[in-house]
């Protein structure tokens, strides 16, 4: 056998760069894997143990008031384990040397103790005095943003009444890992902020002595969730409850949920994807090195070596690339998996990340990458195994030719002789000629995959923020108010237009299917929150008729026509029948609409409005917001350009970073792919490219022979790539569709344009160093040998 791995060393001085070319692809598998799990694992390792230490609840209720003695009933609930009452408020803040409005809630804690549920993880100081009515605990976030420390002062509007207050903690929650107000969709720490206060000082401001308005409840092992929150909605009907909701439906815990589903779907399709290359390049690379090396495994048969040591011998060579793409993959994985968990943790607030390279999961990308190459290498050395010696020793049986339908044109006689070379060559090795097309086209496909989302998520934000959310200034009223408030709003200063809406909590019904989300009611034509159809065409709303964003609809499998059970979560609860009048397509969110004055009926009630959008002059903004502190009815200001901002960067930094790595990534993989196939094209044509130079033709004419062929195919796998990479495209579109956002499918010109470049530039350099090659080309030696 050391002789057979002498041969395998010196095989691999003609193939290196071969071998490092189906490496870097390998690798780039392994690195996806071991990015997105250990991602994953993360996130996931570190929201279990959060959880559990700081006693995260499993059951949320709100409501209007209730009496602090009905939690003695509702701790008698079967499957109910602990219950935590507390009281909540929205509220705005002033913080110095901030101009602009910050909103927020506060939250009541045990006066001078932990919650037994939902406890806090102190960061910095401690919890408020138990005397003292004017401490407070803000979140980690809000305080980093703004750079507050304990002792800080701050001025908050909680039920319309002015506080002054000191910070005395700051902290982290499992219930705010991910913190964002109740209708957006990423974090602001600067404007949104999160504060604890004492019970007893938060009951009076609110006038809740005595009394609560939400409720946090965990659960026996193996109790019914269900059943619990059905018997909950029971107690707290009459109360104002709007429906409780498992640790599922809780806001910051369902943002982090589909985070982790979509690490789950990376750590599948994108892998896979890559692997699934590799293993056709391993395929081609081994077919192609053991048809050169027939009478190699003839003589080493007659030798007396055996089938299964042929097998190890090329088996080794198959896991020395394993090895070498297993190592770059683990290594620059584990690198690019600690940067994103850095990124990550911007978003998701844990005391601590429990970033980790497990054993088992390198053991798992070995094996996969391993299993890829045995899928990709296995029947070429089976070939090689069952050739018997003396089969082997004969040259190969001259192939069957005959004239091409080209050969029989008008345009043959035109074509130069190195052109005909050519193109006889490829259609007379039409299967090679196909495969080398197919891998030349994955890795087109791949930088196509790498590059589309960038023009998508730019097509998303436009939707988004240029025809949907028209408006510049968002007022959220503490609770519903008359459409009388909008007059008061058109003569603030530099108020240009208003427009009210109403919202309205509920659950969408559809046999077994159901969705918690709210109705908006709007005008008939809003001019500030745009509606749009499939053809982005503004909608006018009927007088009657619920419309439903078109992802919702497929969620529930409604259709245009469709009765929908709407369960009113607000008031006096109900459950009524609507008609879907039709469906809106929305990029972002997950919504119901309705005409306002339509659910104003269905609610019950007159022209009542939840808030208010508002376009203004920038140049009065501050005029406009000194004024609005004013006013005890708003419970916040949201300023449409800042959530913009915030979600372009969150784009950038999580979708946009991983696609930039896969783009970097697939742009080695088109050159390796590229240059790979030029390589062997050349070791299998170099006894013929020597054989025209000794019969008369020039160097630039053999040249162009390769050169020539090889470019050929580099053009016909382009739109081949684009097809590929379409598909590649569309998979990982549809699995990474989630409640948050959905990316639009959209490939541009610029994305086809990039990749078609992508694989002119790999097809460059690689003929640039073959052209080296050829210029240097031995002619004696060449045609002294078969390889």
């Amino acid at each position: 056998m050391r002789t057979l791995h002498r041969k395998l060393m010196r095989d691999l001085v003609p193939i290196a760069g071969q071998v490092a070319a189906i490496a870097v692809v390998l690798g780039a598998g392994v690195m996806v894997l071991i990015l997105s799990v250990t991602t994953l694992d993360a996130l996931a390792l570190s929201k279990a143990r959060f959880y559990e230490s700081h006693h995260f609840a499993q059951v949320f209720a709100d409501l209007k008031r209730a009496p602090e003695g009905l939690a003695r009933s509702l701790q008698e609930i079967p499957g109910v384990n602990q219950v935590e009452t507390r009281v909540i408020a929205p509220m705005r803040l002033e913080v110095p040397g901030f101009p602009e409005p910050v909103r927020g809630q506060i939250l009541s804690l045990p006066d001078g103790r932990q919650p037994r549920l939902n406890q806090l993880y102190l960061r910095e100081g401690g919890l408020p005095d138990p005397e003292r009515t004017d401490q407070v605990v803000i979140s980690a976030p809000f305080a980093e943003a703004h750079g507050l420390r304990v002792g800080a002062p701050l001025t908050a509007i909680i039920d319309g009444r002015l506080e002054r207050l000191t910070v005395i903690g700051v902290a982290l929650s499992p219930e705010f890992v991910y913190q964002v107000g109740p209708a957006d969709l990423l974090p602001d720490y600067q404007r949104y902020a999160v504060l604890w206060m004492n019970r007893r000082a938060l009951g009076h401001a609110m006038d809740m002595d005595g009394a609560f308005n939400s409720l946090l409840v965990s659960l026996q092992a193996g109790a019914d969730q269900d059943q619990v929150i059905e018997a909950l909605d029971r107690y707290l009907a009459r109360y104002g409850g709007v429906g409780a909701i498992g640790r599922e439906d809780q806001l910051s815990h369902r943002f982090l949920s589909d985070e982790l589903d979509q690490l789950r779907v990376m750590a599948t399709v994108l892998p896979a994807i890559f692997l699934a290359v590799a293993a056709f390049l391993l395929n081609l690379l081994m077919g192609r090195i053991i048809q050169n090396q027939r009478q190699s495994i003839a003589i080493l048969k007659a030798f007396g070596y055996t089938g299964w040591d042929l097998a190890v011998h090329y088996g080794l060579l198959t896991a020395l690339i394993v090895v070498v793409g297993a190592a770059l993959g683990v290594g620059f994985g584990a690198w690019a998996a600690e940067g994103l968990a850095v990124i990550y943790t911007e978003y998701f607030r844990f005391p601590a990340l429990s970033l980790r390279l497990q054993p088992a999961v390198v053991v798992l990308a070995v094996l996969v990458a391993a299993g890829a190459a045995a899928l990709g290498t296995g029947r070429a050395v089976f070939g090689a195994v069952r050739l018997p010696p003396a089969q082997a020793m004969r040259p190969p049986a001259p192939e069957r030719f005959r004239p091409s339908w080209l050969e029989g044109s008008a345009l043959w006689p035109r074509l130069g002789q190195p052109t005909r070379i050519i193109l006889r060559n490829l259609l007379r090795h039409r299967f090679k000629a196909l495969l080398s097309m197919i891998g030349i086209g994955l890795s087109g496909g791949l930088l196509l995959l790498g590059s589309y989302q960038f023009n998508a998520v730019d097509h998303l934000l436009d939707i988004q923020y240029r025809l949907v959310m028209k408006m510049d200034t968002h007022l959220v009223f503490t609770e519903a108010t008359s459409e009388r408030a909008l007059a008061e709003l058109r003569g603030l200063p530099g108020v240009a237009y208003v427009e009210g809406y109403r919202r309205v909590p509920v659950r969408l019904i559809n046999g077994p299917r159901h969705y918690r989300t709210g109705i908006e009611g709007l005008e008939p034509e809003p001019q500030l929150r745009g509606l749009l159809d499939a053809d982005r065409r503004p909608i006018r709303l009927p007088p009657e008729g619920l419309f439903l964003t078109d992802y919702l609809a497929g969620y529930l499998d409604l259709e245009v026509g469709d009765r929908v059970q709407v369960e009113i979560m607000e008031g006096h609860r109900r459950i009524l029948e609507v008609d879907l009048a039709g469906t809106v397509d929305e990029p972002i969110g997950v919504s119901a609409y309705m005409e306002r004055r339509a659910l104003n009926r269905l609610m019950g009630e007159g022209p009542a409005i939840s808030g208010a959008w508002l376009l203004t002059d920038a140049a009065e903004r501050d005029r406009l917001f000194e004024r609005l502190w004013e006013v005890p009815r708003v419970a916040g200001i949201g300023v449409i350009a800042d959530a913009e901002r915030q979600f372009r960067d969150y784009m950038d930094d999580t979708v946009l970073v991983m696609m930039g790595i896969l783009l970097v990534m697939a742009g080695s993989i088109t050159f390796a792919v590229v240059y790979n196939n030029a390589r062997m094209t050349f070791s299998e044509r170099v006894r013929e490219l020597a054989t025209l130079r000794v019969l008369g033709m020039t160097q630039t004419e053999v040249g162009w022979v390769l050169i020539g062929e090889i470019a050929l195919l580099t053009m016909l796998a382009i739109p081949l790539g684009w097809l590929v990479g379409t598909g590649f495209a569309v998979l990982l579109n549809e699995a990474m569709t989630m409640d948050m956002f959905r990316v639009p499918f959209i490939i541009t010109t610029w994305t086809y344009a990039f990749s078609a470049a992508g694989v002119l530039l790999a097809s460059l350099l690689s003929l640039l160093l073959i052209a080296r090659r050829l210029r240097d080309l031995d002619m004696i030696l060449a045609l002294k040998t078969i390889e």
